[in-house]
């Protein structure tokens, strides 16, 4: 009697309502990411007070363009996708992206609806960003890397503020202080000329496939007049950022080497990018891919001065995400960067960081981190692109795995045409 009585309330339903489910324990949170990077008291306060939901087969949870309130999990049954290309594909319960939300951005860039009956845990945008706020002179450090070494001395050494801050390059410096007081395109070009290695490159990048010109530029003037000021701002900063990335210590080289690589594709993927979604600049957005892992630099060369018995690359691996977002804000703010670009390094490895309803530089670059990482196939776990809060922020494209590596393909010729600018 009692089963058919809930045969007959599950018929009696509307097929979108939902209904109360289990209670949330804390294990079913440490399953899920972000969620599950958050401390054990607030995943227990949090648990304390969670609910499941459950929706029949055929509920609709969201559909495309309409405003979200929360981040969706799924933690029971199945959910076919469809997003703003017509593609369908489905999500179960317990695969690999599962433990991601179905979509955490103020705007639905997809429909999803229950293929079976399912249900469903519904997270607050407020707790989704409470894992990435720390004060700009601490580095907490996580419960499971209190036995890191490394991480303890350079934490100890960070906080006590001795860290050795990499300075700015002196034409990079002189150009972002005379472009605060309305400098002209003569002056700009005077400064530019007294490194005539990065007034040589700056030319070469005005005439790079990026900016697709007909006639090219023959100077430093005229690629000044092409690009913009500001734009030249950021493209000699980003120029002359090279330098800082050198180490003569042979216990970092191939480290420091390989952070410049990536972060010279991340910075490419991100002008083309922000030159597709026409919503920022793309010469800040190229800098701003840049300089999002610049805190690995003090961590590395703290670590290039430790004794050799010290270095276990083991902690470096595991210390680097943790120290990279911290320092790289101090190291920003000692530069008198804008707030915007210190917003990047913070929070550019943050999948779910979302503190604007526009697209914002950081944005651009946490969608060509994912990017870049989707195209490298690392096998590493990854949330679907349309999920992400940043993907529902562009009103020019679309995004979703196949499209995604099709702007990759697409862009691949500029892409590594510009990489060898900056790496000769």
């Amino acid at each position: 009697m009692t089963s058919f009585k809930n045969l007959l309330r599950k018929f009696q339903a509307s097929p979108d309502e939902p209904q109360s489910g289990e209670k949330i324990t804390p294990a079913v949170l440490e399953q899920l990411f972000p969620i599950r990077n958050l401390s054990e008291e607030i995943r227990q306060s949090f648990a304390s007070e969670a609910f499941a939901e459950r929706l029949i087969a055929g509920a609709t949870l969201f559909s495309i363009d309409s405003e979200a309130d929360s981040a969706i999990y799924l933690l029971k049954g199945s959910v076919s996708i469809t997003d703003k290309n017509g593609k369908t594909y489905d999500v179960d319960a317990g695969s690999a992206q599962s433990i991601f939300p179905l979509c955490s951005g103020h705007i639905h860039t997809t429909t999803a609806t229950a293929k079976t009956d399912i249900s469903i845990l519904r997270v607050s945008p407020s707790i989704m960003a409470t894992n990435n706020r720390c004060e700009h002179k601490t580095l907490p450090i996580p419960e499971n890397l209190r036995q890191n070494r490394l991480l303890a001395l350079f934490a100890d050494h960070y906080q006590n503020h001795n860290l050795e801050i990499p300075t700015l390059p002196q034409v990079a410096l002189k150009l972002r202080q005379a472009i605060q007081h309305d400098v002209n395109l003569n002056e700009a070009a005077e400064i530019i000329h007294l490194d005539p290695a990065i007034s040589a490159k700056l030319i070469e990048v005005a005439n790079c496939p990026l900016y697709l010109t007909l006639i090219p530029a023959r100077n430093c003037f005229d690629a000044i007049k092409r690009i913009g000021l500001n734009a030249t701002r950021s493209l000699v900063t980003a120029l002359s950022l090279k330098q800082i990335f050198n180490t003569r210590s042979p216990l970092v080289k191939t480290r420091m080497k390989t952070l410049w690589q990536q972060s010279l594709y991340l910075s490419a993927l991100s002008h083309v990018l922000a030159s597709t979604s026409q919503q920022q600049n793309p010469e800040d957005a190229l800098l701003a891919g840049l300089i999002s892992d610049i805190g690995a630099i003090p961590f590395l060369s703290f670590i290039a001065n430790l004794p050799a018995d010290f270095i276990n690359e083991y902690e470096i691996e595991q210390a680097l995400p943790v120290v990279i977002g911290p320092v790289g804000t101090t190291v920003l703010k000692e530069w008198q960067f804008a707030e915007e670009f210190v917003h990047v390094a913070l929070n550019s490895r943050d999948w779910y960081q979302n503190d604007n309803r526009t697209l914002s530089l950081t944005d651009v670059v946490v969608l060509s981190r994912l990017h870049a990482t989707i195209g490298q196939k690392s096998g590493l776990e990854l949330p679907m692109i349309h999920s992400i809060p940043a993907a529902s922020k562009l009103k020019n494209m679309a995004l979703s795995p196949e499209n995604t590596l099709g702007i990759l393909h697409d862009a691949k010729t500029r892409i590594h045409e510009s990489l060898s600018i900056f790496n000769s």
